[in-house]
């Protein structure tokens, strides 16, 4: 790869750090790279990914995270930078469909971007509400064409770019719920949830949540719901495979323990240990919150004080359990949410009252449905996500996650998995105590700042620091937010924000 690599890095160009390599750092990384900068990325673990980092064991591979690419022209974007294609490297394949959503009550939403498919099983759900639904997705390609396509990869570094784009959120009622506004197309329960649960995959409360995340449905259908194969941790390797090329630096097992200022400018960091590392720009690809509480000067920032930051709202978190059957389970879709009995009050239980509720709705991952080269032949490799309330609610994960765990294992053995308890030949837990030990998540928050309407754009950390000269942020808590599209558009906005190498090398 790296000969055929367009090669825009100088060995005397300017420097710059990113903290962090989650996909949205790798991103910033590949985007400086291209501007001429010398990049170095720095990640506290042993491996790159973040939030993507791939776990493997007993010949089983699973996905940490992410495992949905519904925008691949972001990727494309990014190795065509590097004068590559994408599928030079990683190779997706089109999902449908999209995802099937399984009820309570054994009711089936099989969904897709094929027109005439959903009005038959919207015309079976809920006849009555076709009409609603067929305008709701007008109002979702409406709410995408302004709030993804004008305003994703926009810098809000003022108020008056807030005030700018004040009459379109009004007009596209930005001030509702993404409930609220699916409420007003139409009536059915069910219906409402399969068009709303979206912003429970970027750690909202969709009864909160600004229905701007309107825009995930028009997404879906316009780019499809894609599966990389071999994982997301694909994409990952083939983005450290462009940096590499670049001729930047990746260092594993390099813990950030504070960013260094020359007054308001950063110039570099300390890692853990006590090394220096100079640099004229620093990107923090680190949670954001963690940034300004952990990596800067005590009492230094204005804007995002500690104050201000024990205020703020935090998405949940989450309890995965990656798992792998010696048998094969061939009716389980790709993708399948499980919808436990209650809806709103199970919300309530995990955003509010944040307690260990003893029902769930789950969000099952069988990758084996679409790639059997991520399990030993003749075996399934799974992963179940659960939201729950983040370490704010006090909950002992050190005592609950067997617990929970075994909960998790008897509703999928009595509604999809049958006999699951026999057939388990691998597995390991994520709680909320590895969003915060591992990756630094404030209170584990598995998304950091949630994404109600006052911590969006404007109102969420700048991508450009507010605060210090020379210090950037990218990933799920900056502008515009989590999930794979957000922060790559993260990365985006650097180059709006961020300097021309030549302009700033020493």
């Amino acid at each position: 790869m790296a000969a055929s690599l367009k090669q825009t890095s100088t060995a005397a160009g300017a420097r710059a750090i990113v903290i962090g390599s989650g996909v949205g750092g790798l991103a910033a990384a590949i985007r400086l790279g291209a501007r001429g900068y010398r990049v170095t990325v720095l990640e506290q673990l042993d491996g790159p990914g973040g939030r993507a980092y791939v776990y493997r064991q007993d010949g089983f591979t699973f996905d940490a995270g992410p495992t949905i690419v519904t925008a691949p022209f972001l990727f494309e974007e990014l190795w065509s930078l590097c004068g590559r294609r994408f599928s030079d490297d990683v190779e997706l394949r089109a999902l449908h469909p999209f995802y099937r959503i399984r009820f309570d009550d054994g009711t089936i939403l099989d969904c897709s971007a094929d027109d005439a498919q959903m009005d038959r099983q919207i015309l079976r759900l809920a006849p009555g509400d076709l009409d609603g639904y067929r305008r709701f997705l007008g109002a979702s390609e409406a709410i995408y064409r302004v709030a993804f396509e004008r305003l994703g990869a926009q810098p809000f570094g003022s108020f008056m770019d807030m005030l700018r784009i004040a009459p379109e959120l009004l007009r596209l009622r930005g001030y509702r719920s993404i409930h609220g506004l699916v409420a007003g197309f139409v009536r059915d329960p069910k219906l409402r949830f399969a068009l709303s649960f979206h912003p429970l995959f970027v750690g909202g409360n969709p009864f909160r949540t600004t229905s701007i995340y309107g825009l995930i449905a028009f997404l879906e259908r316009r780019h499809g719901v894609h599966y990389a194969v071999g994982g997301t941790g694909s994409i990952v390797r083939g983005m450290t495979g462009l940096i590499a090329a670049q001729g930047g630096a990746l260092r594993f097992g390099a813990r950030v323990e504070a960013i260094t200022f020359e007054g308001r400018r950063a110039t570099g960091v300390r890692l853990e240990g006590g090394e220096r590392l100079g640099a004229d720009v620093v990107v923090s690809n680190a949670d954001s919150a963690a940034t300004y509480r952990d990596l800067v000067p005590t009492g230094a920032p204005r804007r995002w004080s500690r104050r201000r930051l024990e205020r703020a709202q935090y998405s949940m978190s989450l309890f995965v359990w990656y798992f792998g059957t010696r048998r094969r389970y061939t009716d389980v879709p790709h993708h399948t949410i499980l919808v436990g009995p209650r809806y709103r009050g199970l919300l309530h239980d995990i955003f509010d009252r944040k307690i260990l509720a003893p029902d769930f709705s789950l969000y099952l991952h069988r990758p084996t449905a679409t790639d059997a080269t991520v399990a030993p032949p003749g075996m399934d490799a799974f992963y179940v996500l659960s939201p729950v309330p983040h370490l704010g609610s006090g909950i002992d994960w050190r005592s609950q996650a067997e617990p929970y765990r075994r909960a998790i294992a008897a509703r999928l053995e009595a509604t999809l998995l049958p006999g699951l308890s026999q057939e388990i030949a691998t597995s390991r837990v994520l709680t909320p105590l590895d969003f915060r030990d591992r990756l630094s998540s404030v209170h584990g928050a598995a998304f950091g700042l949630a994404p109600i309407l006052t911590q969006s754009a404007w109102f969420r950390p700048h991508n450009r620091s507010e605060d210090f000269d020379g210090l950037f942020l990218v990933g799920a808590g900056t502008h515009p937010g989590a999930g794979l599209p957000g922060v790559l558009c993260s990365a985006r906005v650097l180059d709006e924000v961020v300097p021309d190498a030549r302009t700033v090398a020493r």
